[in-house]
């Protein structure tokens, strides 16, 4: 292989591989639903009153749940999606009978 193709390729690879990287990424639809799965499959989480908002990968829960352990999960399982960049939690936690 002559210097120069071996460089050119090594060029185009350089190009290339942000690129692909860049298309993996995972639509703000795609993500919600997910998460909204995520959450209702939870044996802790279910049963609460979760919003799910995603804005670039920025997952906002916003609701009321019973226990804060419900809460602090929440966050955790949404977290735990690929392609999450990061979690607001805005959750509210209501005693049971509020």
């Amino acid at each position: 292989m002559k210097p120069g193709t071996f460089l050119s390729l090594l060029l185009v690879f350089a190009l290339v591989v942000p690129v692909l990287a860049a298309s993996k990424q995972v639509s703000d639809d795609v993500l919600t639903d997910s998460v909204r799965r995520k959450l209702a499959n939870d044996q802790i989480v279910k049963g609460g009153a979760i919003e799910v908002i995603v804005k670039e990968g920025v997952v906002t829960m916003r609701g009321s749940v019973e226990y804060d352990k419900q809460k602090q999960r929440a966050a955790r399982v949404a977290k735990k999606v690929s392609g999450v960049k990061s979690v607001i939690n805005e959750l509210t936690v209501r005693r049971p009978g509020q």
